[in-house]
């Protein structure tokens, strides 16, 4: 007996595995892809442990910022403060430490626990509020960076001849394991990411937030209270990221931060295309911080001119979106579920064969 041809849905599920796949594992594939290629054009230069150290010594802040996007965006949101907290952190370091002569742990510690306060206003504005959070935050961003401009009087910080404490810059400069030591924050809090977001009962409320904030709220999750946790936690990273800033530029530069932004919302939506396509994830963030990362030098090395950096940022990011959405839309329309189980034989008699027997 010839079994019947497979129907439509059938050949989808069984081509399912190679596109999710594809989709899954593409942008590692791609950063891989992008290594070799530039170690063939550039193989004095670009292949050697300088350049993998210097990759994952100067790339340390714009991860630490792209996870901090990554969190807010899980919601629906979007925290467009990034840029503008990231300087007003790392002056507010250097104005406490140089200015003010604080010790050094104290002035950090206040200026992680002011990260916190603006975390949680702009969650405040965005949900009691009620303000989109475009607008919220680019308003609270802009309000932050006036506030630079007033500590530092629109000059730069600069220490004294006694330069700053050791071990504050240590927190920038120093190895372990012959790995620079930024590279292990960012492993960690990539972590802490990974687990929070994936595995905990917390981020998979606010990835049904972020996916349908009707059917979070008819499943009774406090949609409110966890938005503003959102944004709370994306104001301690960049509060963070803000003191590792002020230990590896070691002046207080007021516009600094803003080269930071674009940057960090490629990696974040750029990253929501890979690991689990259609859902930002930490893993998909770091891994499309490695490919900007191996982009940018290698075509730094090639001698590119300075306006190829925005160049490529901008193009990647209207890349980031595009995906983004399409993955969303695979996700939403069913494209990549399962197929559903075959329907059982019918218990009715053949009419052919009830034909017959008359």
């Amino acid at each position: 007996m010839t079994a019947p041809p497979p129907s439509p849905t059938t050949r989808r599920h069984r081509r399912r595995p190679a596109g999710h796949l594809l989709g899954a594992y593409g942008l590692p594939a791609l950063t891989a892809l992008l290594f070799l290629v530039f170690s063939l054009l550039l193989p004095r230069t670009f292949p050697t442990p300088d350049t993998v150290r210097s990759l994952l010594s100067s790339q340390s802040i714009p991860a630490v910022l792209a996870l901090a996007a990554t969190i807010p965006i899980v919601t629906g949101a979007f925290d467009l403060s990034l840029g503008y907290g990231l300087g007003l952190a790392h002056v507010m370091v250097m104005q406490l430490i140089v200015g003010e002569h604080w010790p050094w742990p104290w002035a950090c510690l206040v200026v992680v626990a002011g990260g916190v306060a603006v975390g949680v206003l702009n969650g405040l504005v965005v949900v009691f509020g009620r303000i989109d959070s475009f607008i919220a935050t680019l308003g609270t961003g802009s309000m932050m960076y006036a506030v630079t401009g007033w500590v530092t009087g629109g000059g730069r910080i600069v220490p004294g001849p006694e330069g700053l404490p050791a071990a504050f810059t240590d927190l920038y400069d120093s190895r372990l394991l012959g790995v620079p030591l930024p590279a292990f924050y960012v492993l960690a809090l990539a972590a802490v990411c990974w687990l929070t977001l994936e595995r905990l009962p917390l981020g998979r409320c606010l990835h049904v937030i972020g996916s349908n904030p009707r059917a979070a709220d008819l499943l009774g999750i406090p949609t409110r209270r966890y938005t503003v946790y959102a944004f709370t936690a994306s104001g301690l990273i960049v509060a963070c990221a803000g003191v590792l800033l002020a230990a590896q530029q070691r002046i207080g530069n007021p516009s600094v931060g803003l080269d930071y932004l674009l940057p960090a919302f490629v990696g974040a939506l750029l990253g929501s295309t890979a690991i689990t396509p259609g859902r930002p994830n930490a893993l998909g963030t770091l891994v499309a911080v490695a490919v900007l990362a191996v982009g940018l030098t290698g075509i730094g090395q090639l001698g590119a001119d300075f306006w190829t950096i925005p160049l490529f940022h901008g193009g990647t990011l209207l890349l980031a979106v595009g995906l983004a959405g399409y993955s969303a839309r695979r996700l939403r329309t069913g494209a990549d579920a399962p197929a559903p189980p075959p329907e059982p034989p019918s218990a009715e008699p053949d009419a052919g064969r009830m034909g017959g027997t008359r």
